[in-house]
C-alpha cells in the first residue's frame, strides 16, 4: 500500500506531500492542474524514464519519495528518485542508492500503474500467464506444481550427468590421473596429520644437537650448583624465625622447584644424541611430504582430505556406466511427468481462457466499451520455467477488427479501462485459498477518457469494486466516478511568489461536495450542481452497499 508520496520540483510541483489510506482514492483537479503529475512521480518509482524536461524550471533536480507498506513482508519500503538537470538519474530503495533497474524490480513489486506511457504488469506474457492461472484455480495450480517439480528432477538428474565427466575416452584419462595421485599418497603411508610440523620440531634438535646438549648443561651447573645453594642458605637463615615462617615456606617452596627443574634439565641433555642417520631420515620424509603438499595441500591433514575426495570422484567415474543409466532413467521418466503436468495445465489454461475472456468483454460492456471483445490466446510453445504454453490476452477494440495482442491495439483510455476490465474478472475468481496475485497498489490514468453519464457510473462501480480488496488509485476528470471514491485529493493550481505551483488537499465530505460539484459545474459550486453532488455521493455509497 501506499502511505506517503512526495514530489519535489518537478513539472509545476514545487513541494507537495499527500497521504494515503486504503481504499478507492480518487485524484482530481482542473486540466492542467498537476495531477497527472502523480502518476509521473510513481512512474518514476517503478523505473520510467526520466528526463531533465520533468525538472521545475530554475531547480536542479526533482525528487520523489513514496514510502509503502509492503503487503508480503509487512515491512515500511521508501523508494525514491532524483532527477537531476544534467547527469543521470539517481535511485535509492530504503535510503540506499541502488540501480533503476533494481528500483523498477521492487518497484513492480509495489505500484502497478495504468494508463497511456504507463508500466503496466498485465502486458507482460509473463504476468498474463500468472494471471490466467490464479483465474483457473487448482487445475492449474495443482498441474503447474507438478511441472516445476518434474522439470526440477529432470534437471538435477542431467547436472548430475554432466558432473560425472565427458567422453569415455576423458573418463579414462582423469581415473588414470585419480589413481596415480592415490596411490603417491598411499606410499606416502601419512597416518598422522601434524606429522609435518612434529618432525620439523625433532629436525631442528637434531641438527643442533651437541649445541644443544650444550646449552643444556650449562643451565644443570647453574640451577642444581650456584642457585641452589643461593637458595639453600636463604632457607637457613630463615629457618626457626616464626614471625618469617611465610616467607620461609616460599623459599622451602622454591628450593624443592629448583631441585625438579634440575632433574628435568639433566634428563633433557641426556636425551640429547647426536643421531646423523636419524637426522637424515627425518629429512628425507619431510622432503616426501612437502612434494606431496606442493600437489595436494598445505598441511598433511589436507593431503588426506584431498585422497578422500579423489577415492570418491574415481568410484564415481568406475561406476559410471550404471550411474549414467541409472541418472537416464530419472530423467526419462521426470520427462515423462513434465510432458503430463505439461499437457494437463495447458488443459486448465484453455478451459479458462474462455471463461476469463467472456467475463472481461462482459465488464467491457459496462465500461463504454460495448463493441469490444477481450480473448484469451493459449498456443502450445517449448517448454520453460512455468509450462509449455504462451499466453497473450488480446483485443478487439471496436466491432469486426480482428484481435490483437492487447499492447499493440490500444488507446491510453481503451487500455486502462481494459485493464480494469481484466482485474474486476481476475478479482471476482478469487477463492479463499488464492493469494489473489501482486499486491501492488493499482494506478488507473485515463481510465474515464472519452466516456461520461452511465458509463462513468460503471467505471466507478468497478473501481470501488477493485477497491475492496487492495488500494486503488485513480486521476478522473469525472464526478461519477470520484463519487464512489472512500478518499478524494483535489489538485490545483496557485500563485505563489509570482509561479505557478501544484497543490494537493486530502477533501473532508464538505470538501467533496464542493469539488464534485465543480467537477460537474466547470465553476464554482451552486445550489443545483451542489445537489447533484451530494446526490452522486448518495448513490455510489447505496452502489457500495448493495456489493
Amino acid at each position: 500500500m501506499l502511505a506517503e508520496l512526495r514530489v519535489k520540483d518537478l513539472g509545476i510541483v514545487a513541494d507537495l506531500a499527500v497521504v494515503f489510506r486504503p481504499g478507492l482514492t480518487a485524484i482530481t483537479g482542473e486540466t492542467g492542474a498537476g495531477k497527472t503529475l502523480v502518476v509521473e512521480a510513481l512512474e518514476l518509482l517503478a523505473g520510467g524514464r526520466a528526463t531533465p524536461a520533468l525538472v521545475r524550471h530554475g531547480a536542479e533536480a526533482a525528487r520523489v519519495d513514496g514510502r509503502f507498506d509492503d503487503p508480503l513482508t509487512g515491512e515500511e519500503v521508501i523508494l525514491s528518485r532524483v532527477v537531476p538537470v544534467d547527469g543521470r538519474s539517481r535511485a535509492y530503495v530504503d535510503g540506499r542508492p541502488a540501480t533503476v533497474g533494481e528500483l523498477a524490480a521492487r518497484g513492480a513489486e509495489l505500484v502497478d500503474l495504468h494508463g497511456q506511457n504507463a508500466h503496466q504488469s498485465l502486458l507482460s506474457p509473463a504476468a498474463q500467464r500468472e494471471a490466467l492461472d490464479r483465474f483457473a484455480g487448482p487445475p492449474a495450480w495443482e498441474a503447474l506444481d507438478r511441472y516445476r517439480r518434474a522439470r526440477h528432477d529432470r534437471d538435477a538428474a542431467t547436472a548430475e550427468m554432466a558432473g560425472l565427466g565427458g567422453d569415455d575416452r576423458q573418463r579414462a584419462r582423469e581415473a588414470d590421473l585419480l589413481r596415480f595421485q592415490l596411490e603417491e599418497i598411499r606410499a606416502a603411508a601419512i597416518t598422522d596429520p601434524d606429522e609435518d610440523a612434529r618432525l620439523a620440531g625433532e629436525e631442528e634438535l637434531l641438527a643442533d644437537a651437541a649445541e644443544h646438549r650444550a646449552a643444556l648443561r650449562g643451565a644443570y651447573e647453574e640451577v642444581s650448583g650456584p642457585a641452589g645453594d643461593a637458595v639453600g642458605r636463604a632457607v637457613a637463615a630463615l629457618a626457626g624465625r616464626p614471625p618469617l615462617a611465610a616467607l620461609h615456606g616460599l623459599l622451602s617452596e622454591a628450593q624443592g622447584r629448583l631441585a625438579e627443574l634440575a632433574r628435568e634439565i639433566r634428563i633433557q641433555a641426556e636425551g640429547v644424541t647426536d643421531d646423523p642417520e636419524r637426522l637424515e631420515v627425518v629429512r628425507r620424509r619431510r622432503q616426501e611430504l612437502r612434494g606431496l603438499m606442493r600437489k595436494y595441500g598445505e598441511t598433511p591433514a589436507e593431503v588426506l582430505a584431498f585422497a578422500d575426495e579423489a577415492h570418491g570422484r574415481l568410484d564415481a567415474l568406475e561406476g559410471f556406466s550404471a550411474r549414467a543409466a541409472e541418472l537416464g532413467a530419472t530423467r526419462a521418466e521426470a520427462e515423462s511427468r513434465m510432458d503430463e503436468a505439461a499437457a494437463d495445465l495447458g488443459a486448465a489454461r484453455r478451459a479458462a481462457a474462455g471463461d476469463l475472456a467472456r467475463a472481461a468483454t462482459a465488464e467491457l460492456g459496462t465500461l463504454a466499451m460495448g463493441g469490444a471483445r477481450l480473448e484469451v490466446s493459449v498456443e502450445r510453445s517449448a517448454p520453460g520455467a512455468d509450462g509449455a504454453d504462451d499466453v497473450t490476452f488480446m483485443l478487439a477494440a471496436n466491432t469486426g477488427e480482428p484481435a490483437r495482442p492487447l499492447a499493440r491495439v490500444a488507446s491510453g483510455g481503451e487500455l486502462a479501462r481494459t485493464m480494469l476490465a481484466l482485474r474486476v474478472a481476475l478479482d471476482r475468481s478469487r477463492r479463499p485459498d488464492d493469494g489473489g496475485g501482486p499486491g501492488a497498489v493499482l494506478v488507473f490514468d485515463e481510465v474515464d477518457a472519452g466516456i461520461g453519464g452511465e458509463a462513468g457510473v460503471a467505471v466507478g462501480r468497478a473501481l470501488a469494486e477493485l477497491a475492496g480488496g487492495r488500494q486503488v488509485l485513480c486521476v478522473t476528470h469525472l464526478a461519477q466516478v470520484a463519487a464512489f471514491a472512500d478518499h478524494q485529493v483535489a489538485v490545483a493550481k496557485a500563485e505563489k511568489a509570482g509561479r505557478t505551483v501544484a497543490r494537493a488537499r486530502t477533501l473532508d465530505a464538505a470538501g467533496r461536495v464542493e469539488e464534485l460539484s465543480r467537477m460537474l459545474s466547470g465553476r464554482a459550486a451552486r445550489d443545483r450542481s451542489r445537489d447533484h453532488a451530494e446526490e452522486l455521493l448518495a448513490s455510489a455509497a447505496a452502489s457500495r452497499r448493495r456489493r
